[in-house]
């Protein structure tokens, strides 16, 4: 009688042993299916204005319209640098790029050495990968890196900044460069392969940096334009294609509806230059700045400028059955530096020992609920220059209010962008304590940027230079 006892009671145990097994699996695989995949596609120098939603005069964006049907258009979304590297440094660290030393695009060692920047971004430094990766994600970056150069022999590898796997270009010169047109095709093969996962994929795209490479088939849609919105448009239509074959791609594996897709850009359009033909050391020669005839939207300023249209740039959201279909968000302030808290919010992954963000966490408005920005948003810019609309070295925006300074001009302006979008009129003058609260604040952020760059970023090439250590 005993032993039937024992054995009854053994068996329970069992039962509930494996029970609670069972319920542990369901409790896991259902926390693992609330984590989202996250694609991040960063286009290259695209304007505010370059979206048919966002009123184009020339190009057709119909997969991204659509995307914005689908989702939110973040229509107040800002980069905290109005050029490629430091954009993109704020993207992986959360934080200013400031903060990291990088205060302009990579280029040469000498370059570098001139305007007080590292040869690369610091692989110690906080980054988005490494946390998601700890977090369980699979992670991989397509398209252009530049954070460093190809001009730089001894940088790191992307593997170094906590990437399973890359393909890209900008890339060091002594890593393979892929061919700039194959970004999206090389993350929809990631996809595949990993879409019983959650992952993580930067897809940086190229378009519509030069050099131009438009494609036959696309520009032929585009020929009732004059020369330079054909190439443009061109260029824009196929990358928008290609997205549009990514969504499909998500539908046909049966994770659209647990993937967080974000587009966005590193900056506003470039200047519209001269030169026809240009070469580039990292994708090869092709059309010049001469086609890159972006728009803004009607907003002040391009690319190097601190004004609208050289930092407010495209922002849109999708993820079905999440985030709210065909809204519209004109008045949430976001900024590059809350990617990286919103991501790792959604993944339930926790920031490093120490690690502070300069962002915050926008699942909320992504979620389409309230969003009340509890931190300012603030840029550094050391190469700003004489021209109008380009003069500004630093600024400072919070709430409705940014203000634009150059203190060796000895100039400062202030715009209430809630009623002037466009930032056209300046209201310093009628809004003196504000102007006056504002400058404090951007004074006490710029005090606590280092006055150095990190010597673990710098190349054996300035021990050659004798200059830099």
């Amino acid at each position: 009688m005993k032993i039937r006892t024992i054995i009854l009671s053994f068996s329970s145990l069992l039962i509930l042993s494996c029970a609670g097994k069972q319920e542990a699996k369901k409790e896991s695989i259902s926390k693992e299916e609330t984590r989202p995949n996250i694609i991040f596609i960063f286009a290259d120098d695209w304007g505010y204005g370059d979206l048919g939603i966002h009123g184009s005069s020339f190009c057709k964006t119909p997969h991204l319209d659509k995307m914005a049907a689908e989702g939110i258009d973040f229509q107040n979304f800002s980069v905290v640098n109005p050029v490629c590297s430091p954009s993109r440094v704020a993207v992986m660290t959360g934080q200013y790029p400031a903060r990291q030393s990088v205060h302009g695009h990579f280029a040469s060692v000498e370059s570098h050495i001139d305007r007080d920047m590292p040869d690369w971004l610091n692989p110690q430094a906080p980054l988005l990968p490494k946390m998601l990766k700890k977090a369980g994600y699979t992670t991989a970056h397509f398209g252009k890196w530049h954070l460093s150069n190809t001009h730089v022999e001894d940088a790191p590898s992307p593997l170094e900044y906590g990437y399973d796997e890359y393909g890209a270009f900008n890339l060091p010169s002594n890593l393979h460069q892929m061919q700039a047109d194959s970004t999206l095709y090389k993350t929809i093969d990631f996809v595949k392969r990993n879409k019983d996962k959650p992952f993580f994929v930067n897809a940086w795209i190229h378009a519509t940096h030069t050099p131009h490479y438009p494609k036959e088939e696309y520009m032929q849609q585009f020929a009732h334009l004059g020369e330079q919105e054909q190439v443009y448009a061109a260029v824009v239509a196929e990358y928008d294609a290609r997205i549009g074959e990514l969504f499909a791609i998500l539908k046909t594996l049966g994770i659209d509806e647990n993937t967080l897709v974000v587009f966005s850009s590193d900056n506003g359009p470039e200047i519209t230059g001269k030169n026809k033909i240009t070469e580039d050391n990292s994708t090869g020669p092709g059309l010049g700045t001469y086609y890159s005839v972006g728009e803004t939207g009607g907003l002040k300023g391009r690319k190097r400028s601190l004004f609208a249209g050289g930092v407010r740039i495209p922002f849109l959201v999708r993820w079905p059955s999440v985030v709210p279909v065909g809204r519209i968000d004109k008045t949430t302030e976001l900024a590059t530096v809350d990617l990286l808290p919103t991501f790792l919010d959604l993944a339930g992954a926790k920031y490093p020992e120490n690690y502070q963000a300069d962002g915050v966490s926008i699942v909320s408005a992504i979620m389409g609920n309230a969003f009340n920005r509890q931190k300012s948003i603030f840029w550094d810019w050391r190469f700003s220059n004489d021209r109008p609309g380009f003069w500004p070295s630093a600024a400072v925006q919070e709430g409705n209010w940014k203000l634009l300074t150059n203190n060796n001009l000895g100039r400062a302006e202030l715009y209430n962008i809630g009623l002037d979008w466009a930032e056209k009129k300046d209201v310093s003058t009628e809004n003196p304590e504000k102007l006056k609260e504002l400058m404090k604040k951007l004074q006490a952020f710029q005090e606590t940027l280092p006055k150095l760059a990190p010597e673990n970023s710098f190349s054996n090439a300035r021990t050659a230079l004798n200059v830099g250590e």
